[in-house]
Order: C-alpha cells, then structure tokens, then sequence
C-alpha cells in the first residue's frame, strides 16, 4: 500500500509536507535507537517488579466503600515503590490531577511557620494558588500559615544551586523541584542535574525534604528522582505512567513517613493508606503501567521527530531534536498567535477522538493567560495522549506531550503544518 498516496487521497496532505517530514524521520533514526534503549531497560524493571511481588489475576479485582482489605491496591504501592526504589508509595484513582498529588505532598508535610523554597523559580501555573501567590489564597498554603519563597533558575535553565543553599534556613522544611519546564521556555532537569541538586542542599541541612514534581518525566530516563536522593515525588496516571490506559488517578513515592503524612490530606489522619476503594481500577492500572515505558517511547520518538522537522522549517525548539530527553515536553516557538492557534487546531484534527472540533483560546481555571488546547484523547486530560497546549501570549509558543503510538503523532504533526500553511 501506498502511505503516501494514502495521506494524500484521505487527509489531503501536502505532497511537500510529506517530504520534508521523510527526510526529518531518516535524520531522527540514531535517536530513536537511543529511545529504544531506555525503553528496554524501564520495561525490564518494571516486569521484575511485578514477577518479585507475585502479581496475580487475583490482584485486578477491586473493592468498594472504605477499601478495606483491597490486595490489589496493596500490591500496585509495593511495585510502584520498587520500580522507583523508594520506601512506599500510595497510588489511588482518588487523586484527580498531578496538581492534586503535589498538593497532597506539601499540605501533608508542612505545617505554619515553616518554609517551602522553589528552587526552579515560579512553579507550573496551577500551583500558584495551591501556593497562595495568586489568587484570593482560599485554602492555600499561604493562609495556612507556611511560609514561601523561590529561587529563579540560572540563564541556562539549570537550578541556582549556591542561591538555594543561601536561602535555606533553620525555618526551612522543604525544597521543592520542578523536574518538567512546564510553561517556561527551558530545558527540562535531567536526572543527574537533580542529583547534583540534591547532593549540595542536603549538605547545608541534611533533613531538609526534597519533593520532586516528577510530571510528565517518568521513564524517560534508566532512573527516577527518588533513586538519586529525592524524598518524596509525586505525579499522575494520565501522565506518564498510566501508559494511556489508566482513566484517572495519581501517585506519591518516598520516604515511609511522608508518603503517609500524603496519605492523611488524602483521606483523614490516623485512617490514610488504609482506606481508599479502587473500585474496578486495579487491572487498568497495572496494564497501564505495564504499557508505559513503551508507551513513553512512542511520545519520546514523537517529540524528536517534531523537533527536527520544525526545526528544518526555521522554528526555533526546545529540546533539540538529538538532546538527552527527561521529559516528554517539546516547545516549539511560533511568530504570531495566528500561526500558534492554527497549529493547535491542526494537532486537535489530527487526534483521534473529537477530530471535528476546534478549539480556540478560553479562560482556562487556574491559568493566568487564555489557553488553547488540542486533547483529542480517550481519556479527558491525558498528556500521555497526545496533546498540545499554549497560553496565547508572547512569546507565542506551543507545548506538545504524548502520543500512545508513533505513527499518530507523525499524522498530528502533517496535519498541523497543512493547517498551518492552508493559513497563510
């Protein structure tokens, strides 16, 4: 069969389009057996993970009301804290979001007076009410009395190390990483630039906690940020991690007390991990799980091909299209707000599901700008699936995640430029 011919007749692609994505696919070929790599190595550790707890079908089944007794759930957190090589972990479909999870790990171990530093500058947008640095702070970590203050990034992207040090105090309870650029036009942290991270601050107050943000990271390296030092990480299930096939939840690994202290803001101090039913949950996790480095791989290829071919159109990106990835993040920087919304769009008619809708900027909760967002996935909000989203302001850039197999993202990205030059 003709592919070619087949994008054409049905998709009415640009025959020109097609080219320039071919010839940016055979340049991409060298960082794709790099990905494969990775991708055999997570698989590995996450099957032994699963042989060394003795998963069994008896473990899909789920539980009802308080949750009580559920074995599935039980054995899900022993494997989620062996792959991440942490103490503990809770893993529950109650957690709604990435932003939820984090909120659990900073209200569950901070208490007034005591002191939150960012050490990656301003966090992702919707943690800044979860911080009380916008908004009326209802609720917020602010009105609880804790106290906050960030440390901006260096001009390279990476963390201000010896600012950090200096701003820790005998009030400081935790020091909070950003592992994803969220919507900063920067390089995402690399494992090894969390270590380096970790190492120095503990030198200054060894009992300071490291909470890691770990969205949109997991297994894209060989290792995790709780495998290098980080006490208490969290993220999401339609990240990652759920492997496009969990439908909703989110999780917190590390240090025993912590995780538990997580658990307590989850559910209620003294019941915590105890409880939480995971209804019919408990295969669908595991099989995303199971899924997810392969799954993380296809959105890694996904993201270096689109860097390379927007690159070769005069696009400035971040990462390039052969950088040492950490996350599944790929920013693309557009001229005007005209060219941004059409490519949004054109992602979105390239999606799956809701390929005949048009999404156009709004007033998105918890967002300071207008957004627009392309998510034409089986799961609302899943940035495993592929996605692409853009606060409209300047610089006018584009933030694509995910794609659960190659090939759709390669069709997303055809019909994004046709759309894009349609346009013009």
């Amino acid at each position: 069969m003709d592919t070619k011919k087949f994008l054409q007749n049905n998709f009415h692609i640009n025959s020109k389009i097609i080219e320039v994505i071919e010839k940016a696919e055979k340049d991409c070929y060298p960082v794709f057996r790099k990905i494969d790599k990775t991708v055999e190595y997570n698989q590995y550790k996450v099957i032994y993970h699963f042989q060394k707890n003795k998963l069994s079908d008896i473990h899909f089944n789920g539980t009802t009301g308080y949750g009580y007794g559920d074995i599935g759930r039980e054995t899900i957190e022993k494997i989620y804290a062996g792959i991440f090589a942490a103490e503990d972990a809770l893993v529950r479909p109650q957690i709604v979001s990435g932003t939820h999870a984090i909120a659990l790990c900073l209200f569950g171990n901070l208490k007034p007076n005591e002191e939150l530093i960012s050490a990656c500058g301003r966090p992702y947008d919707t943690l800044e009410e979860v911080i009380g640095i916008k908004g009326e702070g209802r609720g917020s970590l602010k009105e609880y009395g804790v106290i906050y203050k960030e440390i901006p990034l260096l001009n390279d992207g990476k963390i201000d190390i010896e600012s950090v040090k200096k701003a820790i105090t005998s009030k400081t309870k935790m020091v909070m990483i950003q592992r994803s650029k969220g919507y900063d036009y920067r390089k995402s942290l690399k494992i090894e630039d969390i270590e380096k991270a970790i190492s120095e601050i503990k030198k200054v107050k060894e009992d300071v906690i490291i909470f890691v943000d770990n969205c949109y990271g997991e297994f894209t390296e060989i290792k995790e940020p709780t495998e290098v030092g980080a006490d208490i990480i969290a993220g999401s299930l339609i990240k990652n991690i759920g492997g496009g096939i969990a439908p909703t939840g989110g999780y917190v690994v590390g240090k025993k007390g912590l995780v538990e202290n997580a658990s307590y803001r989850l559910y209620a101090p003294g019941i915590g991990k105890e409880v939480g039913p995971s209804l019919d949950l408990n295969r669908l996790i595991l099989q995303g799980l199971f899924f997810a480095p392969q799954v993380v791989g296809q959105a890694l290829k996904g993201a270096a091909l689109l860097a390379k071919i927007m690159s070769d159109l005069g696009y400035e990106v971040t990462p390039k299209y052969d950088e040492e990835r950490t996350d599944i993040v790929q920013a693309i920087k557009f001229k005007t707000a005209k060219e941004l919304i059409s490519f949004i769009q054109g992602i979105q008619m390239g999606s799956p599901v809701d390929s005949h809708v048009i999404p156009e900027p709004w007033d998105m909760p918890g967002y300071q700008d207008k957004v627009i967002m392309a998510a034409g996935g089986f799961i609302q909000g899943s940035s495993i699936e592929l996605s692409a989203d853009a606060p409209i302001r300047e610089p006018y850039i584009a933030y694509v995640q995910g794609g659960l197999t190659y090939p759709q993202v390669k069709l997303a990205i055809a019909i994004a430029l046709n759309n894009i030059y349609k346009e013009e």
